[in-house]
């Protein structure tokens, strides 16, 4: 396990259940720090040490000695069991040498708020509309999810005619520039157009995705995953986010990169979910006046969601596959109902962009052309029982190529979070990729003599130094968009290609592709993954052909796609969506066995080493994500250890100084309602900070305080009508402190908060154990949650962060506990 800043209770995992106790220690301070200061981990300043054993919340027993030893050490002002606090002015970004380690936690990501607050305001909708507002919000649903399957067909229509198009004339080009050049013997000429050919259209995604929306760069997929689980990620569906993936993605493909512009179909089609769901862009400070109902984190999430798999579906042809996807990858929350909108989202993804691409290309009606990525038809895609060895034997070779590559590519995205983070930076290294690739492509088409005749599928035939009539085998896999050369490997006929060819493109486009990825552009990692699978896929066909020269069952193709598959779940780590992905683009069901069982060989493989790709990314981000499950044998951690103290409460009629002072003060998203509270003197001796009436969000405040909706003047507010309408108008950009503008009058009055706190949040007691919580916010949703003692009095809050730093790992056979480091920010 790499890094040294994290708590580890690092044991065998055959000796975990014997040893944990002992191995659970009370850490040191020097054990936190390593060469760099620990943020603080919680929302509030801390309490004194609690030395008094009475001090221990009502009922509740310290799994660890508290002990006092180590609080004179600087910034260690408070201590619940092995809980450490921190002062707000220790945190800080991490130090250069540790930024990009995957032990740490960016505190300025936010959660969503997936519990709908359940107020009188709410209830009152309800209950003036009726059941009539019920069917009209079912049947709206539906509509949203239409249009979301629609327009994110007709986008990724665009891309693929877009591509299409642009690549011909440049391939047509580069052809007649290079047979022009083997004719007169200057072939610098052509390279020099391939590298410009190629920088041009980098330049323009790497300023959409560095300068114009980073947000933009990359494939998007692990964003929407950090979403659906419930995390705030700025900016990830916002329009000027979808214009930069969709100009990006395909000016990066156009560019000659290892990229595919299959995986941000799947970021594109959640922002147009996103927005169509809302009846607004924030970006452009349009309000259309529908859909206003939908305006709030919970409807939105499961739009996302839909939105997700019409991605997939328009990218793979694959509408089951996406449903599955959103259902593995993406939300952590889900029920029937959504299961049959997601489904018709997606098909009605696939239909629009079949309908499209099959009137392009000259065939309307007859429906040829389910998605971008096509895998074209196999004539003969059958095997025997014998087969399995080779199968599962290339599940482990998938498995330990797609370790390597996520390994190589965490290395190179930690060196480029500590050097290339600025936006000129990743430009110049965008354009220095783009310029390798037309190296190690011209290179490899120069030296490599491996002559065929020429296929009837060649677009763009380059005779090189072939005979007449022959064409370069080499140039035939460079010469044409990435997703071409897949089917080329798939279905071109045996020994047209020699073995050391595809070795060769194996290697470099392998590495080419692990470069790649992670750049300040736009680009997905299916393709690429693929087509690296694809060759050595077919390099291993090659070798059992050569192994059984008359056994008609040999087929390179079929080897191709296993490798392929392999390959792809090697790096990624997905079993089932990826299953189904692969079945409805190859079009053969009886074909499902042999990958899913090279799938799972290649996850399992793989996770004995490292974790997925998206995952390695999520984590070097610092986002606090949640798993499936909370982590094993932590039973004996309960909230009185993780969580935060003192808070902050607000009585049910507050001041409206004091509001605005904690308003400014804090950075709290969720204040409980009490009926009293400690005088600020005395805050830090009492064990309880009121009886628990209810929970108020910030953003209801600020809403209430931006409208003034006061005690004292009621004749302002009281016409206007408030109601839930009020909060939805400043949905999802809620209004800051400075945007409210108060008079000292103002100051003065008070603000009655019982219409619009939640009088029923959700709360535990202060012994609860730490996966009971877990499963709680995984299952419901939360933002918050309230502890407290036996009296139902506030001891405590608990946020994502505060359990989501305590987490379970595994390598190479060996398993441990963990407790992360919370940094401000982490990149």
């Amino acid at each position: 396990m790499e890094g040294g800043n994290e708590l580890q209770y690092l044991v065998d995992a055959e000796e975990l259940p014997a040893q944990l106790e002992e191995n659970m220690t009370e850490p040191s301070i020097d054990d936190l720090n390593g060469n760099i200061e620990p943020a603080v981990t919680y929302e509030s300043d801390p309490t004194s040490p609690q030395e008094n054993p009475e001090d221990t919340p009502d009922g509740c027993l310290t799994s660890h000695p508290t002990t006092s030893d180590q609080t004179s050490d600087e910034g260690v002002e408070d201590k619940i069991g092995n809980s450490v606090f921190y002062v707000d002015d220790q945190q800080e970004f991490p130090a250069d040498e540790h930024r990009g380690n995957l032990n740490m936690i960016s505190a300025a990501y936010e959660s969503l708020d997936y519990d709908t607050s359940i107020n009188s305001v709410l209830v009152d909708e309800e209950r003036t509309k009726g059941f009539q507002f019920v069917r009209k919000k079912d049947m709206a649903r539906w509509l949203v999810v239409l249009i979301t399957g629609v327009l994110t067909a007709l986008v990724a229509c665009s891309i693929d005619i877009t591509i299409e198009s642009l690549s011909s004339f440049k391939y047509q080009w580069l052809k007649e520039c290079t047979d022009k050049g083997v004719l007169t013997g200057v072939l610098i000429v052509p390279f020099l157009l391939w590298a410009a050919l190629n920088m041009g259209p980098t330049l323009i995604a790497a300023i959409l995705g560095s300068y114009i929306e980073p947000m933009a760069a990359g494939s998007g997929i692990p964003q929407v995953k950090c979403y659906l689980n419930g995390v705030k990620v700025p900016r990830v569906v916002r329009i000027k986010t979808l214009v930069s993936k969709v100009v990006g993605v395909t000016m990066s493909v156009l560019g000659g990169l290892a990229v595919g512009k299959e995986g941000p179909m799947i970021h594109s089609g959640a922002v147009i979910a996103a927005g169509v769901s809302q009846g607004k862009t924030t970006s452009l400070s349009k309000d259309f006046g529908f859909f206003e109902y939908f305006r709030e984190d919970h409807e939105k999430r499961d739009f996302v969601s839909a939105g997700a798999a019409a991605g997939v579906a328009a990218a793979f042809g694959a509408p089951v596959g996406g449903v599955l996807f959103s259902l593995e990858e993406g939300a952590s929350f889900w029920n029937q109902a959504l299961t049959w909108r997601v489904f018709f989202a997606a098909m009605m993804s696939t239909f629009t962009l079949n309908l499209v691409l099959s009137a392009y290309n000259g065939v309307p009606g007859k429906l040829t052309y389910n998605g971008l990525l096509n895998f074209g038809k196999f004539d003969d895609l059958t095997y025997e029982i014998w087969e399995f060895l080779p199968f599962l034997l290339m599940g482990v070779v998938g498995g330990l190529l797609g370790a390597l590559y996520n390994y190589i590519n965490k290395k190179l995205t930690g060196f480029r979070m500590k050097y290339i983070n600025t936006p000129w930076k990743k430009i110049v290294e965008a354009l220095g990729m783009a310029l390798l690739t037309a190296c190690v492509a011209f290179f490899m088409i120069y030296c490599m003599d491996d002559c065929r005749e020429i296929s009837e599928s060649a677009e763009y035939p380059i005779q090189m130094f072939c005979e007449p009539g022959k064409e370069s085998a080499a140039a035939s896999i460079w010469f044409q968009t990435p997703e071409k050369s897949v089917r080329a490997l798939f279905h071109d006929p045996p020994a047209a290609f020699e073995w050391l060819t595809i070795g060769v493109y194996f290697v470099f486009y392998y590495f080419l592709a692990c470069f790649t990825y992670g750049l300040g552009i736009p680009s997905g990692l299916f393709i690429p993954t693929l087509l690296c699978g694809a060759a050595w896929g077919r390099l291993t066909g090659i070798l059992i052909k050569f192994m059984f020269p008359d056994q008609d069952w040999v087929d390179e193709g079929k080897y191709a796609l296993v490798g392929a598959g392999a390959m792809l779940g090697g790096v990624v780590r997905m079993t089932l969506s990826l299953t189904v992905i692969l079945m409805e683009c190859v079009g053969n069901i009886t074909f499902g066995l042999p990958l899913m069982i090279v799938l799972m060989v290649a996850k399992w493989v793989g996770d004995f080493f490292n974790e997925g790709l998206y995952d390695i990314h999520i984590q070097m981000a610092g986002v606090p994500i949640m798993g499936w499950e909370a982590p094993s044998l932590s039973k004996n951690i309960y909230a009185s250890e993780v969580m935060n103290r003192p808070v902050v409460t607000l009585r049910s009629v507050e001041k409206v100084s004091r509001v605005v002072s904690l308003l400014q003060s804090h950075t709290h998203n969720g204040f409980p309602v009490v009926d009293s509270i400690p005088e600020d003197g005395q805050a830090s001796y009492f064990k309880s900070f009121g009886t628990l009436r209810g929970l108020i969000l910030r953003s209801q405040l600020t809403v209430l305080l931006k409208h003034k909706v006061f005690n004292e003047n009621t004749e302002l507010w009281q016409n206007s009508k408030v109601d839930i309408h009020l909060f939805r108008q400043s949905y999802p950009r809620y209004y800051t402190m400075e945007e409210v503008e108060l008079t000292p009058e103002d100051l003065n009055m008070t603000l009655d908060l019982r219409p619009f706190h939640n009088p029923s949040p959700y709360s535990v007691m202060a012994c609860t154990p730490l996966p009971r919580i877990f499963s709680l916010f995984r299952a419901l949703g939360l933002r918050h949650l309230v502890v407290t003692n036996d009296n139902n009095e506030v001891v405590g809050m608990v946020t994502r962060k505060d359990i989501v730093r305590f987490r379970m790992w595994t390598h190479k056979g060996r398993m441990g506990l963990e407790e992360l480091v919370i940094y401000n920010q982490v990149a």
